[in-house]
């Protein structure tokens, strides 16, 4: 299909989902769920395909993890759809309605956003997650995969398509471009005649190549230098366990752990353990001079390394003497993505809190868990690191802006 038919069945397609009532919109949802599971066998086979290709290419371990599906991460797909029926429907909510002296009614109501344009990598799990968010908000999805999980994103697509045929419904509200080359995407991002908005979920390079290039709005996504600082006063076992979660649980994605923050009071007591149980996982340590000497087989870090977004089976720890060089510290390199503490002072954790500049700021918490399923979401369009129109996971209420509506019985301006 060219680009151009994608995006007028896109435009055709917002106005017959329009007005869809909470309902019908939830029953899809559980439907494309269940219809999900029974082609699951149909979507892994389509993603052995994927992966054999990647593997050939000598895709990293950690994008072949992003790009594997399984049973059960299509069952977590299909259970973030059941959980987006059970949330309200933010279309249509009045958030306010005041009476001016000349007697207008003047209110805001929330709705849609229009045609919702969708650039990512080797992440099939997003095609059904930005689907059933952008449905739900009666939104129509243009999706544009990378070449990687082209198969995988082909077979979740052709269930959910099937689903919407099924039950009445526009096929059109979700879109694949199957075309993978680099000037179709900078044909797509040039497309704001019939794409409101343009979201990228990807590395930096993806990112940066929409921001730089889109005629759209862009919604900027997902670089994720995401530190960990260990205070003087932290339970260090607590703090052990928190990094190996953060870091190693999945390596490859935006809320993984990349950078960590370590007082220097507390560095030869934590990082004997911290290193040798990193090495056990095939984690590497890129190191500043100070924490070198306790760490287990560590090489010296340099400047790139405080800004570097990994993305793979390796780490960096600076060291710092306060709280207050850790936090200009995570300023200066972070991504505004996620940021964790790792105290048990009240007063440091609650400076942390204010100070630290990101979208997500933990205390004594992995910042694995900055996800839309996680925070009750249901599932996420991406992660949001500016701060305009949203910031953080990105659910519902991100994918849908206003409009204010006013009642009159005859007024006319002086």
């Amino acid at each position: 299909m060219e680009l151009l038919e994608i995006g007028k069945r896109a435009r055709e397609a917002e106005s017959k989902i329009r007005g869809l009532s909470t309902n019908k919109k939830n029953n899809l949802l559980l439907q494309c769920a269940e219809d999900l599971q029974k082609h699951t066998g149909e979507i892994i086979a389509a993603n052995e395909e994927d992966m054999n290709k990647c593997k050939e290419n000598g895709m990293s371990q950690g994008i072949l993890d992003r790009l594997l599906l399984t049973k059960e991460r299509i069952d977590s797909m299909a259970a973030g759809l059941c959980q987006l029926a059970t949330l309200d429907d933010p279309v249509g909510e009045v958030l306010s309605m005041k009476k001016r002296p000349n007697g207008l009614l003047i209110g805001q109501k929330r709705v849609p956003l229009g045609v919702v344009g969708i650039i990512y990598e080797a992440r099939p799990n997003v095609t059904a997650d930005a689907f059933g968010l952008c449905f739900k908000t009666e939104n129509v999805v243009i999706l544009k995969g990378g070449r990687d999980a082209l198969s995988s994103n082909r077979a979740i697509v052709a269930s959910i398509r099937g689903t919407l045929k099924c039950a009445g419904l526009p096929e059109d509200a979700l879109l694949l471009i199957t075309d993978t080359s680099r000037d179709t995407s900078n044909a797509f991002m040039k497309m704001n005649q019939y794409v409101d908005v343009l979201i990228p979920r990807g590395g930096v390079g993806l990112i940066q190549a929409v921001m730089n290039n889109s005629t759209i709005p862009v919604i900027e996504t997902g670089i994720g230098n995401c530190h960990i600082y260990v205070d003087d006063s932290a339970d260090l076992n607590m703090a052990v366990n928190i990094i190996i979660n953060a870091k190693t649980q999945r390596v490859a994605v935006c809320n993984a752990c990349e950078s960590l923050v370590i007082h220097e009071k507390v560095k030869e007591f934590l990082l004997p353990v911290l290193s040798h149980r990193l090495k056990k996982t095939g984690v590497k340590i890129r190191a500043d001079q100070e924490a070198l000497p306790f760490i287990e087989e560590g090489t010296l870090a340099n400047e790139e390394d405080w800004s570097k977004e990994y993305l793979d089976y390796i780490i960096s720890i600076k060291t710092v003497s306060s709280i207050d060089e850790a936090i200009k510290h995570i300023n200066q390199y972070n991504t505004k993505h996620s940021e964790a503490i790792i105290t048990s002072s009240y007063g440091n954790a609650q400076k942390f809190l204010e100070q630290v500049d990101a979208a997500a700021v933990y205390v004594n918490a992995s910042t694995r868990f900055t996800d839309g399923f996680e925070f009750g979401f249901g599932a996420e369009i991406g992660i949001s690191t500016q701060k305009i129109h949203s910031r953080g996971p990105m659910g519902l209420l991100a994918l849908t802006t206003t409009k204010y509506i006013i009642y009159g019985n005859g007024q006319v301006r002086s």
